[in-house]
This record gives C-alpha cells, sequence and structure tokens, in this order.
C-alpha cells in the first residue's frame, strides 16, 4: 500500500490497526522529521534525515517494492511486523521474535519453492572455520572460510559461538576485533545448508540457544567489525552489533532473504534497527538494494571507513599492533 504524503499528511491511527497485515510505503517531495505508522518512507530529496530514503523517483522504486510484497507477501509482511513489534522490546526478546517468524517461515510454500528451484550446492567445510588469536587485553576473531567467502554454515555459527563466550566470560579481555579472512568479510548464510533442517520448530530452539547475536549484544561495547568486500544477510547483521564499525571502501552490503521467502534470520532485525531505524532496514531488506560503504557511514550502518588493506590484514599482526 503506497500513501501520497503530499496528498495525505498524516493517516489516522485507526487505519494504521486496520493496516497491520500489509506493507505501508509513504512518498513526499517534503521529508517531514515526523512521521508515523510507516514502513518505508521514499523521498527524491538527497541525503534526507532519517528515516527517510533517497530514490530518484520515489513513485517507481513504491511500485517495485509493491512488486516485491506481491510476489513475496507472507515474508514482506512478516518483516514490517517483526520491525514494527521490535521497536517496543528489548535486543534478546527481538531475536526470539525473529526467529518464530523466521521457522514460520522456513515452512510456507515461498521458501519451499525458492529452495526447488535453487542449483544444488556442495557443502565446502572447514576444519577451523574461526581462528581465535589473543594478545594481552586483545582478542583477534577471525572467520575463516575464504573459499566461500566466509559463507555463515552452522559449524561457523557455533565455532562463532564458542569465540565469543571467551570474549563474555573474561573481563580481562578489553577489545574483541572481528575479521573475514580472504575476498569479503561474509556472503551470507551458506546455501549449500539451506532448507536441511526439516523441523523449522527445532531448528527455532537452535538458533536461541546457539545465537552470535546474543553473544556479540552482550560485549558489543568492547566489539570492532571489520568489514571488507561481500557483507551479506548474516555478514551485516551480525557486525552491526559491535559497538563499532569499520568498512574499508569495497564494502558491499545487501540483506537478500525476501527473495527467498524468509526474513533476516542472523540477528538483522534487532542489530539493523538500532542503527538505521526500521523504515531503512525494511527498505533495504524489500528491495534487497546493494548500499556502499559511504552510503553505510551516512546512514550510521558504519562508523568509519578504513584503507581496505587495514580489513584484510593478519589479525595475528593487527593483535600485536
Amino acid at each position: 500500500m503506497t500513501v501520497d504524503l503530499d496528498r495525505i499528511p498524516a493517516r489516522e491511527p485507526a487505519a494504521r490497526d486496520r493496516d497491520r497485515d500489509r506493507v505501508v510505503i509513504g512518498v513526499t517531495a517534503e521529508p517531514r522529521n515526523a512521521v508515523e505508522g510507516y514502513d518505508v518512507l521514499l523521498t527524491d530529496i538527497p541525503d534526507p534525515p532519517a528515516p527517510w530514503v533517497w530514490c530518484a523517483d520515489p513513485h517507481a522504486t513504491a511500485r517495485e517494492l509493491g512488486h516485491v510484497v506481491r510476489s513475496r507477501p507472507a515474508a514482506a509482511v512478516a518483516l514490517v511486523q517483526v520491525l514494527r513489534m521490535g521497536s517496543g522490546l528489548s535486543v534478546p526478546d527481538r531475536l526470539v521474535l525473529e526467529s518464530l517468524a523466521y521457522s514460520t517461515l522456513q515452512g510456507g510454500t515461498d521458501f519451499r519453492s525458492w529452495l526447488a528451484a535453487a542449483p544444488r550446492r556442495t557443502h565446502r567445510p572447514a576444519e577451523t572455520p574461526v581462528r581465535l588469536d589473543r594478545a594481552g587485553s586483545r582478542l583477534s576473531i577471525t572467520l575463516d572460510r575464504p573459499w566461500v567467502r566466509n559463507a555463515f554454515d552452522a559449524a561457523t555459527r557455533d565455532a562463532l559461538c564458542e569465540a565469543l563466550h571467551v570474549a563474555v566470560a573474561d573481563p580481562s579481555i578489553t577489545r574483541v576485533d572481528l575479521y573475514g579472512n580472504g575476498p569479503a568479510f561474509c556472503s551470507g548464510g551458506d546455501l549449500a545448508e539451506f532448507g536441511t533442517s526439516r523441523d523449522p520448530a527445532r531448528a527455532h530452539l537452535v538458533r536461541v540457544r546457539r545465537s552470535p547475536a546474543t553473544l556479540l549484544h552482550r560485549c558489543a561495547p568492547r566489539v570492532t567489525a571489520h568489514l571488507h568486500g561481500a557483507c551479506v544477510g548474516a555478514g551485516i547483521e551480525l557486525a552491526a552489533f559491535a559497538g563499532r564499525v569499520v568498512a574499508a571502501d569495497d564494502t558491499v552490503i545487501r540483506l537478500p532473504e525476501i527473495e527467498m521467502g524468509l526474513i533476516p534470520g542472523a540477528g538483522g532485525t534487532a542489530s539493523i534497527p538500532i542503527r538505521v531505524g526500521r523504515e531503512r532496514t525494511a527498505y533495504l531488506a524489500l528491495s534487497g538494494a546493494e548500499l556502499g560503504a559511504e552510503q553505510a557511514l551516512r546512514w550510521g550502518l558504519v562508523d568509519e571507513i578504513s584503507d581496505s588493506d587495514d580489513m584484510t590484514a593478519d589479525p595475528q599482526q593487527a593483535v600485536r599492533s
């Protein structure tokens, strides 16, 4: 549902209540700071303030988003419902809410159709998918499956949880640096494992019990995430929990889950809205648009842009410096 805010400046609370099962997009040429009841806000004014998103033709973009919603209605509506409800919850509760919605969608026809059409992939595991290096009070954690651009599989999730448990349990660790080895920080969930769990209810329990997002949130003030290359899905959802996010100029951020019939499931509906707001989060997820380092910096999704060599440097050298 698209609303031209230049003709309808405000929506009544009763209208907002009726639209709980819709994605509501607001479009205007004059962005205002106080606009409530919209899931995405579009304008053609360059560099608008949050929560607005600039686009060259807001009405055309709204139509494109409308097509996404019509093609993936369950995932699109679940996304905005989780984002709306999450704004009133603690981060741990947001993660539970996200996981419940994600598991529901895993059992849906849209995801199963996407999965059936996806090419078969061979899982390429690592003996040590996450590497730890410590020097004094500094701990370096490196995702280390460069041959698949650090795609996030179950073994990587479990190993990252073990590494983060060290940081959470040891107060003498005053700085944690999170890296990705190879050409990309993390290319998202490992598609070779997608759909291998046939029990969405049990998968929900596993996500809640083995949650890197929860652990990152607990030690966030001490964590710096160093992004480079592809930061897709889990690659940005987890990194956004860090107290500081530093990106190389080649960083490309994307949330692709809606096209699969899912929503972000690695914590993105909890971490990214804290940095950019729920409206911009909804835009990123619904559009699947790529966000470069400069735009991510303007939005606050990253805190600094640094030389790409700093992102791919040997973590052992980094912790010694």
